[in-house]
């Protein structure tokens, strides 16, 4: 949990119905995630699906990170109630959003969110 300094990508997404908000924070190195950090603001299952995440992606390569899914995530957590699926997929889109903003950035291109370093 918590941020990266100077992250390589950034991924945010948010659920305007229930209120969940995920910022996930990527360091690569030789195309490996080498840090994944994630700020959740939201309920125990959002918490949980982006902790489980960043467990997931930690220390795969980009290419190997790509494949995880919102069901690989609850699945990890052996299920989560049908109500709060939504949870496991904010989880997974913050970490492909954080894998597209790093291989923009990789490119030469502006990060996503020019806000952020």
């Amino acid at each position: 949990m918590g941020r990266i300094e100077n992250p390589d990508g950034v991924g945010t997404v948010g659920n305007p119905v229930c209120g969940d908000m995920l910022r996930l924070f990527i360091k690569v190195k030789n195309g490996i995630i080498e840090d994944i950090k994630v700020e959740t603001f939201g309920c125990v299952a959002a918490i949980a699906t982006s902790s489980m995440t960043t467990q997931m992606a930690m220390g795969k390569t980009i290419e190997e990170a790509k494949t995880i899914t919102r069901k690989m995530v609850a699945d990890a957590l052996d299920g989560l109630p049908p109500h709060k699926m939504h949870c496991s997929n904010l989880a997974a889109e913050a970490l492909q959003k954080a894998i597209e903003d790093y291989e923009r950035r990789a490119k030469g291109d502006k990060p996503a969110n020019a806000q952020e370093p």
